[in-house]
């Protein structure tokens, strides 16, 4: 995340903002700069002296104000944080103190609002004016954004990986940022210089099956490899809690909309397919070779079956069918295209 990234860069030059009101859905990334703030700024013999932090429950605006205008002693700065701010109760004296402060803020202190969950009310657009230059909005990661992500944290720990194990570790780890990037930094530490994070190593430290997962399922389906297919999700069935319907139907409807894509597109080349799927060149051939054995109306289908199921999977003429059940609806009627009729 680039505003991230230089904030903290700013941060840790000692080029501070008087105040931090940080807000979003996405908690992560706002303790990545609590943490940042409250250990960087000040060094250790300062914060007895000039670091405060206090809770939202615990505290109001009237007093985090009052402390936020004492001057620092023995430094020249005073640390002030606020975590858990959106507990902080604000009516209109509130909104109005922290607006003339925001106004007026005392270059010595900074004041960090940490305020997880949520944004600020769009309605007040006096204290949001007011707010403006000081705010970080922290927002959730889609799950179509968390590959990328977890690339780029990968790359930032300059850790080398085979094709696809962020996708397998966004399957797998879900949305929650801090295990993820936990895991990463375990990984980390017992990686040996220049080794390539792989399948293996992924199994071994992390605990994701190298041979039971949505990716090597959609390969044995993408190959029509039956007897590989229902293996999986034989297994899948078995750990409905780790292989939910609704994750594989959005894993295997996006590998089919590339396949429609790639047959339309008149030029086919390999840079063009991954430009236009926006795909590693790596995984063209596996859209090569899913094409040649989905023609056009089949992978059109396969859009219905997955739309089909998915509507199961959310209680939808399913009669309450488990999980491990609508996967093996799915995979048979994929590799049976030719004589599946699909509600429409």
């Amino acid at each position: 995340m680039k505003e991230l990234d230089l904030l903290i860069k700013n941060i840790k030059n000692k080029e501070l903002l008087p105040i931090y009101f940080l807000q979003g859905p996405e908690p992560y990334y706002i303790d990545q700069l609590v943490k940042v703030l409250e250990n960087d700024i000040l060094e250790e013999e300062e914060k007895a002296f000039n670091q405060t932090v206090v809770y939202g429950k615990d505290t109001t605006f009237s007093d985090i104000l009052a402390a936020a205008r004492q001057f620092p002693m023995m430094g020249d700065k005073v640390v002030l944080i606020v975590k858990e701010a959106q507990d902080l109760k604000m009516g209109e004296e509130e909104e109005k103190a922290l607006i003339q402060y925001a106004e007026n803020p005392v270059p010595s202190t900074v004041l960090v609002f940490a305020h997880k969950g949520k944004k600020l009310d769009g309605k007040k657009r006096k204290l949001n004016t007011a707010l403006k230059p000081y705010l970080f909005l922290s927002e959730e990661v889609r799950d179509y954004q968390l590959p990328k992500v977890i690339q780029e944290e990968l790359s930032k720990q300059n850790i080398k990986t085979a094709p696809n194990i962020a996708n397998l570790l966004a399957e797998h780890l879900g949305s929650n940022l801090s295990r993820i990037f936990n895991e990463i930094n375990k990984v980390k530490i017992v990686l040996k210089e220049g080794q390539i994070l792989d399948e293996n190593l992924v199994e071994r430290y992390i605990g994701i099956s190298k041979e039971y997962n949505v990716f090597e399922l959609q390969n044995a389906i993408a190959m029509k490899d039956t007897a590989k297919a229902f293996k999986i999700v034989n297994f899948m069935g078995k750990n409905e809690k780790e292989h939910p319907v609704v994750n594989i139907v959005a894993v295997l409807f996006g590998f089919f909309s590339k396949v429609i894509v790639y047959q339309c597109l008149t030029d086919q080349s390999k840079d063009n397919v991954a430009r236009e799927l926006g795909v590693h060149p790596f995984f063209v051939k596996d859209y090569q070779a899913a094409a040649r054995l989905y023609p056009l109306k089949h992978a059109t289908r396969v859009i219905s079956i997955l739309r089909e199921i998915d509507l199961k999977s959310k209680g939808l003429g399913a009669n309450q069918t488990s999980d491990g059940e609508l996967l093996k609806e799915l995979v048979y009627k994929i590799l049976n295209i030719d004589k599946t009729k699909v509600k429409v």
